[in-house]
C-alpha cells in the first residue's frame, strides 16, 4: 500500500515556507557558506563530516554546544557552485545565526577565508509517492538522476534560480524547492494546478514524520539531548569522532562507547493517543520518562509515539505503561521507523 501524505490526498504539498504576501512565518532558514575555508568554519559547529561530500550532496547534522546538547538539526549541502547550502529551523534560526557569524568573525580575524549570505528564499516542499512525477512536468531535467539527499539548480515551472532537493520530512519521496520568494506564488499556484497535488498542513506533516522516526526540535532533541541519547549517532561523521574536533566531543564520543543514561526509543499502543509530556511508566507504576512527541498513525491504525527512557528499557519489545488522562494503558518499545520510509535511490 502507498503511504499517504495527508488524510485527504495520496500526494501532499505543504508549503514548508511562505513568501510574506501570504502572511505565514518561515519554518526553515536558508543561508550560504563561503569562501575556501567554508568546510573548516562548518566543521568546527557541527558533528558530520562535510568535507566528504561530493558536488551537491547533502547530510543531515547537528550543531552542538560544548556540554554535547544538540542545539539545532541542519541540512547540509556542498553545492557545485562553490558555497555551501544551509538549511536550518526557523524557530531557532537567531541562535543559528549568531553562532555561523560569530565563528565567521573568529575566523575571519585569523586570516581565514570565509563568509556568510542570508538568502531570501522560501522554501516548498513536494512530497508524496507521485511528487517526482508531478515536478518532472515542470523542468527540463531528468529528475531520474537526482537521487535522495542531492540537489541542482533548475528552472521549475518557469522560475529560474531554484534550488531543487531530493529530501523532505515525512519518510516519502518528495523534494524540497528553494525559490526566490517573488516567484514563490506564482510556483505553488502551478504545482497545485495538479490534481495529484493538495496543501497538507502542519497535522499532516507532524504524523508523518513521527510515523518515519524523525525528530521535531524542541520537542524530540534539545540542547540538553546529545546525539547518543536521541538515537542519532549515526550523523557523527567517522573521522570526526576519531578527531573529536567536534564542539562537545568530550562528551559524545564516549557515550558511543559506554553506557548513557538514556535513550530515545519509539513506542506503540492502542487504546487514547500518547501525546507530547505523557508519564512513562515501569510495569510496576514508576515513572521512568516522558513522551516527547505522539499522535494517531494513520497509516497503521494505532498510536505511535517517541519518548526517553533508561536504557535498561529501551530494547524493541519491552512492555512498558504510559499515562494517558490520568490512566494507565500498555505501550511496547517499537523500532523506528514506525511505517518504512521510500526514500529514492539510485539503484
Amino acid at each position: 500500500m502507498q503511504r499517504a501524505v495527508s488524510v485527504v490526498a495520496r500526494l501532499g504539498f505543504r508549503l514548508q515556507a511562505f513568501p510574506p504576501a501570504l502572511c505565514r512565518p518561515l519554518s526553515c532558514a536558508q543561508t550560504k557558506i563561503l569562501g575556501s575555508d567554508r568546510v573548516k568554519l562548518m566543521e568546527s559547529l557541527v558533528v558530520g563530516d562535510i568535507a566528504e561530500l561530493r558536488p551537491n550532496q547533502g547530510t543531515l547534522s547537528l550543531f552542538t554546544n560544548e556540554a554535547g546538547g544538540i542545539l539545532d538539526d541542519l541540512i547540509v549541502t556542498n553545492t557545485s557552485e562553490g558555497h555551501l547550502y544551509v538549511v536550518s529551523n526557523a524557530g531557532c534560526w537567531e541562535k543559528d545565526l549568531a553562532l555561523m557569524q560569530d565563528k565567521v568573525r573568529e575566523l575571519q580575524n585569523q586570516g581565514r577565508d570565509v563568509g556568510l549570505e542570508v538568502l531570501d528564499n522560501a522554501l516548498l516542499a513536494l512530497q508524496g509517492p507521485t511528487a517526482a512525477q508531478v515536478l518532472q512536468a515542470g523542468v527540463a531535467d531528468d529528475l531520474r538522476k537526482l537521487p535522495f539527499m542531492t540537489s541542482a539548480v533548475m528552472e521549475v515551472f518557469g522560475v529560474s534560480g531554484c534550488r531543487v532537493t531530493r529530501c523532505g520530512y515525512t519518510g516519502e519521496d518528495g523534494v524540497e524547492i528553494s525559490v526566490p520568494v517573488a516567484g514563490a506564488v506564482h510556483l505553488a499556484t502551478a504545482i497545485l494546478k495538479n490534481p495529484e497535488v493538495k496543501l497538507a498542513g502542519l497535522a499532516a506533516r507532524d504524523s508523518l514524520r513521527l510515523e518515519a522516526g524523525l525528530c521535531l526540535y524542541g520537542n524530540d532533541i534539545d540542547e540538553h539531548t546529545t546525539p547518543v541519547e536521541g538515537s542519532l549517532s549515526w550523523t557523527l561523521g567517522k573521522r570526526r569522532r576519531a578527531a573529536m574536533d567536534f564542539p562537545g566531543a568530550k562528551v559524545i564520543v564516549p557515550q558511543l562507547k559506554g553506557r548513557v543514561q538514556r535513550r530515545r526509543v519509539g513506542l506503540m499502543c492502542e487504546g487514547a493517543p500518547m501525546r507530547a509530556h505523557s508519564p512513562i511508566l515501569n510495569m510496576e507504576g514508576t515513572k521512568i520518562g516522558t513522551v516527547t512527541s505522539g499522535c494517531p498513525s494513520p497509516s497503521l491504525k494505532k498510536n505511535v509515539a517517541m519518548g526517553y527512557v533508561p536504557c535498561e528499557y529501551s530494547r524493541p519489545g519491552t512492555m512498558l505503561l504510559v499515562e494517558v488522562r490520568r490512566k494507565q494503558q500498555m505501550a511496547v518499545v517499537s523500532k523506528m521507523p514506525f511505517v518504512p520510509t521510500n526514500y529514492y535511490t539510485l539503484k
